[in-house]
This record gives structure tokens, C-alpha cells and sequence, in this order.
């Protein structure tokens, strides 16, 4: 078995069925009659984790895997072979161990009660075991679903996963006990490779990154149970053109972003939790040329620049959590966003790109894209574009007491050229579907009244109503072209062709299909007019799914 195997799922198989004589000790327990069922568990579950028609107890896989844990632990001190201390050697030898103890125990079990299990049953039990030890146990099957987006855990026995253009559905417990999805817990945290992450009474929260960029976030010990929110990025890699097939931005908006890209314009990607910050983020960095050197800062690795190959040099940064020990008020070991910039800084970079600015890290980000040479990008967490200038001032004055709301608003005026909002319509619950796009791209134009940022509308929602001309206008709730950028020309020595913001209905390709609202018949994203006239459509989708 290859190296690279191991980090493979075992392939899932149809299990013939077995009698349904129920083992009160707990090996494998049969519903010979009922859907496919849980990956382990005392009790019959649905979950797409194991074989179809078997269950595998959990006492049993808990037992397999301490046993293998102990023997593993055991060799590993005993060898003096450096590369079987490494993930990958660590998985070799456990996979080994793991089919050992998996063939002791069927051979147990068919003494014991007469009944060989099959090959398939001891695979399965020998994959949930290897799940146990080395990936996320009862956990794993969802993690190796694409199509579900956030899986959320309030207990052991209260979980819910929300797949895409679909509302959230309970599914069954993903361990026996409180106490075991904590260890759990700590397990992943143990195998994190970015540093000291840990969940315990001292540091009673968790984030983290999972295997295939998943991203996890625990708190216990101030919550009657651990709760975890993971949320999958389930566009990883697409372009600005991708998103126009998605239906996000419509060709002139992603020309337009392209083109400020090329043109060094520092912008801040806005919006609430999920609606595909990141994946936009990802999809602009794709503009920038490809031998520039970039710096990228996450609390989490979510971005994956520097794996993606589009750029040939980026220094990838991820901040690193305390051990939960305080010296002179601050935890031990800690290394936030906002210290990591100034040795950014340092590494001779053209631009630097934040993932996700949450607190007083925002006060050096906005220096950094003032003192720089541009083209530096960062998101924020904002509900309305409107918000996002009081908000970026709330978390300036969390730097110190040295900061005022005039000096923030000056950072962020002479700091941000664009700020681009993506909206999220969720019509799931309706039997509709999730609509995520960009409704603003908003230009700072510096200093206006009472001293905060003056901000211009380039793309933003056309209201409906009546034309001149007597002609009903749909309403449009995506970005259409609004008002001209003073910075026009720099965008237009970088590429960006002007006449795309004579369009007043953008290039979307067709109407956003709410159940609710929205434009019915000539759709404003098709001209706009009750008679269906159109102005110069091309590309794109509808309801992109980020």
C-alpha cells in the first residue's frame, strides 16, 4: 500500500446481509431491513459514514482503536526510524496495526458465536478505527461530503449539517458521550500542524483547520456542552470567470475587480458569515500577476494561495494560539495577525492579503495599504456596505487608548479604494434556493462631511418602478453599474474597457429567480423592461453557491 493511499478513504461496498440477531455485547450489529445506517454507534443512524447494511458498535472501535494506539505508541518509541515518526509513516504502521487487530477480533468473534463476519464487515470496522485514530471518527463521513457547507454540533447528540440550496436536517449523534466528542476534539487539535492548539479548561476554545480546508471552530467548559460550528468552502479554486458561471458577479463587475487588481487598488471584501468572502478573495488574488511575491496572514489557513500555483511566490502566514498560561497579562505562545505584519512587512512583498480582519489587527492592515504600494486585499464581517466604515472604526478603537473614531476615519479614507459587499438571499427555507452575489462595489473617495469617508456607488441594487417612458422597471437586487469611479482612468490603463458602465442593467445573464421579490418576465438583469427588451447580455449563472 502506497503512502499516499493512506490518507484515501477505504472504497465503499454493498454489504450482504447478515442475521439480524443483535449482540448485546456490541460487535457488528445488523439492520438487515432498514436504510443505510450509521459509520458506529449502539443504535441504528443515518449517516453516510460506513457500508450499506452494516453498523459497527462503537465499543467495539474504541477498544480496537486504544489497543492500536498503545501498540502504536509502543513501536514508534522503540524505532529509531526517523520517517516512521512522520504522518505519514505514523498512518503506514497504524493502517498495519489497525488490520491486525481487526482480523484478532473477527477471528474472536466467529468462536464466540458461530458467524464469520465477511470481509467487507471487518474493512468497514477497520476503516471506522482508522477514522477514529487518525481523522475525525464518527465525524469524518460528513467532512468527506462535498456537498454539505456548515456542519454544526451542539452536543454529542444534537447535530445538524446544511448541504447546498438546502435547509439544515438533524443527523444522528456523532459520539456516545459530551466527553467523547471532546476527545475528539482534542485529538484534531493534537494533530494540527500549525502550532500549539489545545481545548481544555485553560483554553476553553478551539479553531482550527481541517483536512481539505474545512474550517472548525469548539468552545467547552463555558458552555453547558461543547458546541462546533465547520464550514467547508466548497469553491476552493475559481476565478473570477468561474463566479460569473456561479451567477456571483455578472462579467462587468468581474472585469471591473480584474481590473483593479492589475491597477493596485487596496479593497476589503465585506458581508456576513458564509455568504463567500474568501472565495472571492481567492478569485481576485488569481488577477494578480503571477511573479509577484504576496504574504498571506489567516488565523486559519483557508486561502491556500501558496498550494493553488497561480503565484510563484507567496510567504504563507498563519497565526498561532497561546499554550493558555498568561505572563504579564497575555497568553503564552501567542502570535496574533497583527503582530505577524510588521515582520510581513520585512519579507519584501508587493502586496499583503488578510484573511479575515476581526479585531485591532485592522489598525496595521490599513497601514500597511497606506504605506505600501497598493493592491493589498482583506475581508471584514459586515451585515450592510453602509455598516462597514463604523465598523472598521469599532475595531480601530479596540488598538488603544491613543485611537479616536477621526483618526480612524482618516486610516480608513486615505487606506481602502473599493469596498465590495457580497449579499446572500437564502430562500431554502421556502423550498427556494441560497443566492449569493455581489450587491456593491463602493469607491472611498477620501474625506467627506463631519470628516468620515466619502464613499461612491460604482455597482449597486436599481430599485423597480416606471420609466420615462411608461415601462415597468424590475427591481435588481445584484450590483448594476451606478457612477463612474474618479480613479476610471487608472482602471482603464490597466485593461478595463469603460463603455461596460453604459449598461444601467450590468451583463447578468439572467433574471435572480427569488421566489419572493425580484423580477418576474423582462427582468431588470435583462434590460429591465415589462417587454422583455434587453441590453447586451452575456455569460454567467444564477444563485452562486460559494
Amino acid at each position: 500500500m502506497s503512502v499516499e493511499s493512506l490518507n484515501q478513504p477505504m472504497p465503499r461496498q454493498q454489504l450482504p446481509e447478515r442475521s439480524a440477531n443483535a449482540q448485546p455485547n456490541g460487535h457488528l450489529n445488523d439492520q438487515p431491513n432498514g436504510p443505510f445506517n450509521g459509520p458506529v454507534g449502539h443504535q441504528p443512524s443515518q449517516s453516510p459514514n460506513l457500508l450499506f447494511g452494516a453498523v459497527v458498535d462503537a465499543r467495539v472501535a474504541q477498544e480496537l482503536k486504544r489497543q492500536v494506539a498503545a501498540e502504536l505508541h509502543e513501536q514508534l518509541s522503540a524505532s529509531a526510524d526517523a520517517a516512521s515518526a512522520d504522518p505519514a509513516g505514523r498512518r503506514q504502521r497504524g493502517r498495519a496495526l489497525i488490520e491486525d487487530a481487526v482480523a484478532r477480533w473477527s477471528d474472536a468473534y466467529a468462536v464466540a458465536h458461530g458467524v464469520t463476519p465477511t470481509r467487507e464487515q471487518d474493512r468497514a470496522l477497520a476503516e471506522v478505527v482508522f477514522d477514529l485514530l487518525f481523522r475525525a471518527g464518527r465525524l469524518q463521513p460528513y467532512l468527506d461530503d462535498p456537498e454539505i457547507e456548515n456542519i454544526l454540533i451542539n452536543g454529542y447528540d444534537d447535530v445538524w449539517i446544511s448541504r447546498a440550496h438546502q435547509p439544515l436536517r438533524q443527523v444522528p449523534p456523532i459520539a456516545d458521550s459530551d466527553e467523547e466528542l471532546v476527545e475528539l476534539l482534542q485529538d484534531l487539535a493534537r494533530r494540527h500542524g500549525g502550532g500549539e492548539r489545545s481545548l481544555s479548561t485553560a483554553t476553553p476554545t478551539l479553531a482550527l483547520r481541517l483536512e481539505g480546508g474545512m474550517r472548525l471552530q469548539a468552545m467547552t467548559h463555558v458552555t453547558p456542552r461543547p458546541y462546533v460550528a465547520i464550514r467547508r468552502h466548497r469553491v476552493q479554486n475559481a476565478t473570477l470567470g468561474d463566479l460569473v458561471q456561479l451567477g456571483t458577479v455578472d462579467s462587468t463587475i468581474a472585469a471591473f475587480l480584474a481590473a483593479a487588481i492589475r491597477a493596485r487598488k487596496n479593497v476589503m471584501i465585506t458581508g456576513t458569515q458564509g455568504v463567500g468572502k474568501t472565495s472571492l478573495l481567492r478569485a481576485m488574488a488569481g488577477e494578480i500577476p503571477p511573479d509577484e511575491r504576496v504574504g498571506t496572514l489567516e488565523s486559519e489557513f483557508e486561502l491556500w494561495l501558496h498550494t493553488l500555483g497561480h503565484l510563484k511566490q507567496v510567504v504563507p502566514m498563519e497565526a498561532r494560539e497561546g499554550n493558555g498560561e498568561r505572563i504579564d497579562g497575555r497568553v503564552a505562545g501567542e502570535v496574533s495577525i497583527g503582530e505577524l505584519i510588521p515582520a510581513a512587512l520585512r519579507m519584501t512583498l508587493s502586496r499583503i492579503i488578510v484573511g479575515e480582519v476581526r479585531s485591532s489587527e485592522v489598525v496595521p492592515m490599513l497601514r500597511v495599504m497606506t504605506n505600501g504600494e497598493g493592491g493589498s486585499m482583506c475581508t471584514l464581517h459586515a451585515r450592510t456596505p453602509h455598516m462597514v466604515v463604523d465598523r472598521i472604526a469599532e475595531l480601530c478603537l479596540e488598538y488603544g487608548a491613543q485611537m479616536t473614531d477621526q483618526l480612524a476615519y482618516r486610516l480608513t479614507a486615505n487606506a481602502l479604494d473599493f469596498v465590495v459587499h457580497v449579499t446572500m438571499l437564502d430562500e431554502t427555507g421556502i423550498g427556494g434556493k441560497r443566492h449569493r452575489f455581489v450587491s456593491h462595489v463602493l469607491e472611498v473617495t477620501g474625506l467627506g462631511e463631519q470628516g468620515r469617508p466619502a464613499l461612491n456607488t460604482v455597482f449597486g441594487p436599481r430599485q423597480g418602478g416606471v420609466d420615462a417612458q411608461g415601462r415597468q422597471i424590475w427591481p435588481e437586487p445584484r450590483g448594476v453599474p451606478q457612477t463612474l469611479p474618479s480613479c476610471l482612468d487608472d482602471l482603464r490603463r490597466s485593461g478595463f474597457d469603460a463603455s461596460l458602465l453604459r449598461n444601467p442593467y450590468g451583463t447578468w445573464a439572467a433574471p435572480l429567480g427569488l421566489r419572493i421579490g425580484g423580477g418576474q418576465g423582462g427582468h431588470g438583469g435583462q434590460g429591465g423592461h415589462a417587454d422583455g427588451s434587453s441590453e447586451g447580455r452575456d455569460g454567467g449563472g444564477v444563485g452562486g453557491a460559494l
